[in-house]
């Protein structure tokens, strides 16, 4: 799982849902509350906090993360369609930090060969390695 903006999950799940009780349109709260559940394990829980989370609205950073951390759910799952829908938002999306797209480009490269995208996924990886090659292609 990724972590939020800040770094770090806050609260347990049980403190965040009582805030979500209160304030049941808090898509903050839902990207919290997810991250919480899938750092525990519980993915079918983090997958329905992250896709509330999505659909209620969030800022730009953490919307970001919330499509990475359920797609990498849906992967983990094996939904492997889903999972590139996910990874692909995050890639429209043009993340400023080279980590999160050449995670997601990444990502959806595991989850197109899962599929049969042989072509897809060596491009995806291709263009991963642009954003930072591997010291050893630098040093040649």
């Amino acid at each position: 799982m990724l972590k939020d903006a800040l770094g770090a999950y806050r609260g347990s799940a049980r403190e965040i849902s009582r805030l979500i009780d209160a304030e049941p349109d808090n898509a903050d709260a839902y990207f919290r509350r997810g991250g919480v559940r899938g750092a525990a394990g519980d993915l079918d829980g983090a997958l329905r906090d992250f896709s509330m989370a999505i659909r209620l609205g969030l800022r730009y950073r953490e919307c970001v993360v919330a499509y990475g951390n359920r797609g990498l759910i849906r992967f983990e799952k094996g939904d492997y369609r889903a999972a590139i829908e996910d990874f692909s938002e995050v890639i429209d999306r043009k993340p400023r930090q080279k980590g999160l797209m050449k995670a997601a480009l990444t990502q959806r490269a595991a989850a197109l060969k899962k599929i049969g995208d042989i072509g897809g996924a060596a491009a995806d990886l291709r263009l991963a390695s642009l954003l930072s090659p591997d010291r050893e292609q630098i040093n040649k």
